[in-house]
C-alpha cells in the first residue's frame, strides 16, 4: 500500500469521497455520526490538505481511502492520562480515518493506519495518538487490535454530536 499526500488540485475528489463516505457507510449514523457539512467540514479538510496533513491511498485513481495525520496535538488532548508526557509537537494524531463503502472489511483501514504509525515515526514523533466517538465500537476494536491503548474519556462538543463522549487511544511504545 501507497498513501499519497493529498493536493489542492485533488480538493473536490476529497470532499467528494468524504460526502460518499458518508452518505453510503452502514450505521454511519450509530457509529461516527459524520454528517455532510458539520463533519468532516470542507473548512477542515482545506486546512489539512494545506498543512501537508491529508493522505489518500488511491486504486485506478480513485480515492478509496483517506486520513489525515497531523504531525502535532490539539489542547483537548491535554486532558488525558498519557503513557508518556510529550511536548504538543512531538505527537502524531490520526484524525478523520475512512475508507470507501464498498472497500470496507478488506483491511484497509489497518493499513492505513500502519501507514500513519510509519509516517509518524519518519517524522521523529515520540507518540501517536487518536480520538473517537464513544459508540464507535468497531473502530476501538480495530485501534486496540493495532496496538493501541484506551487512555481516557471526555465529555465534548462537536457540531456533528452536541455533547458527546470521546474516548482518546494512544499507541503502546
Amino acid at each position: 500500500m501507497k498513501i499519497e499526500l493529498a493536493t489542492i488540485q485533488e480538493y473536490e475528489s476529497v470532499i467528494a469521497f468524504y460526502d460518499d463516505v458518508t452518505a453510503r457507510t452502514p450505521e454511519m449514523a450509530v457509529y461516527a455520526r459524520w454528517s455532510k457539512g458539520k463533519h468532516p467540514t470542507e473548512e477542515g479538510i482545506r486546512a489539512y490538505i494545506d498543512e501537508g496533513s491529508m493522505y489518500v491511498y488511491k486504486e485506478g485513481g480513485e480515492i478509496i481511502a483517506a486520513m489525515a495525520v497531523t504531525m502535532y496535538q490539539g489542547e483537548d488532548y491535554h486532558a488525558i492520562e498519557w503513557n508518556q508526557q510529550v511536548a504538543d509537537n512531538k505527537v502524531a494524531v490520526i484524525h478523520i480515518l475512512a475508507v470507501s463503502p464498498g472497500k470496507q472489511g478488506e483491511g484497509i483501514g489497518s493499513k492505513m493506519i500502519r501507514e500513519a504509525i510509519h509516517l509518524a515515526k519518519a517524522n521523529g514523533m515520540q507518540a501517536i495518538r487518536l480520538d473517537a466517538l464513544a459508540s464507535n465500537s468497531p473502530a476501538h476494536k480495530l485501534y486496540e487490535r493495532l496496538g493501541f491503548e484506551y487512555r481516557g474519556q471526555q465529555h465534548l462538543y462537536a457540531e456533528n454530536t452536541g455533547w458527546t463522549d470521546f474516548y482518546y487511544f494512544e499507541l503502546k511504545q
